[in-house]
Parts: C-alpha cells; structure tokens; sequence
C-alpha cells in the first residue's frame, strides 16, 4: 500500500485542478475558428506592443492545427477537472514536457517571445505533477506491484 497521505492526495488533485482550469481558460480560445483568430490578434498585438515579436500571419494550416489542439485540451481539461487523479496527473505532466520541449524548439528557432510565459507555466506543471509522483512510489510487493496509483473503482459506463 502507497504510504501518501490523505492531506498529500488532495494537495495532488488540487494541482490537478488547477492545471486543468489553467488549459480550459488559455485554450478554450484555440477550439473554434473565430476564436483563435481573436485570440491570434491579440497575443500577436500584444507580442508587437511588448516587443517580443508579433506571431506569424494566420493561414489555413496553422488555424487547422490550433483548433485540433485546442478542442483535445479543452476535452481533457474538462475530464481533468471532473477527476482529478495521480493516473491523469502523470499523463497530463508527460504532455507538458512535451509541450515544453517543442515550444523550446520554437522559441530557438525564432519563434515570438509572447510565448515564454506558457513555456513556464507548462514546466512549472510538469514539475508539480511529475515531483511527486516519484516520490510515492510504491515498493515492490506493496500493494500492487510497480504501481504508482492506488486501485480505483472502475469507471461508470455511462450508456446513451
């Protein structure tokens, strides 16, 4: 059995919440066409007026891929928010690293510097989510074997 405390556990789903309210409010912008396009604008003015560089201009394909993100991210951010878990955690702080690391490549490669604030943002969930994680562990032979997450009920089928 995992030696996390019940303080712990919550304190843990709360930075789950929290990291889900985060991607809800940042992204819901980036799920529609015209949404994006205002949101674009702004953080392209922005940038402009910050001096961090305005965003390239808005085509087809970039719309398509902002969008697709966008919808992903405001659907897991909702299931995030309905069930906060260490299961969800862990996936939700891997996808920050990588959302880490390709907005590191962009920033390298010339990218505006309006997105270091995400970039930070992402890193500082990822760190929150990940930490303590490894630190609760769970030994062999303790509980179930090599698992990180204690036994959930299973989930409700909801029928339609």
């Amino acid at each position: 059995m995992s030696a996390v405390t019940a303080p712990a556990e919550r304190r843990y789903r709360r930075v789950v919440r929290a990291s889900a309210g985060y991607d809800l409010v940042v992204t819901a912008g980036f799920a529609t066409p015209w949404s994006y396009a205002l949101v674009h604008a702004a953080l392209s003015g922005l940038g402009d007026r910050l001096g961090l560089g305005a965003l390239p201009a808005l085509e087809p394909a970039q719309l398509l891929y902002a969008n697709l993100m966008g919808s992903i991210v405001v659907v897991w951010s909702v299931l995030r928010l309905r069930r906060p878990s260490r299961r969800y955690g862990g996936y939700d702080g891997v996808a920050r690293v990588l959302f880490a690391l390709w907005q590191g490549w962009a920033l390298a490669h010339g990218f505006s510097s309006v997105l270091w604030p995400f970039l930070l943002v992402e890193v500082a969930f990822a760190i929150a989510q990940l930490v303590p994680l490894a630190r609760w562990r769970v030994r062999p032979g303790a509980g179930r074997a090599g698992s990180a997450e204690p036994a959930e009920a299973p989930e409700q089928r909801v029928l339609s």
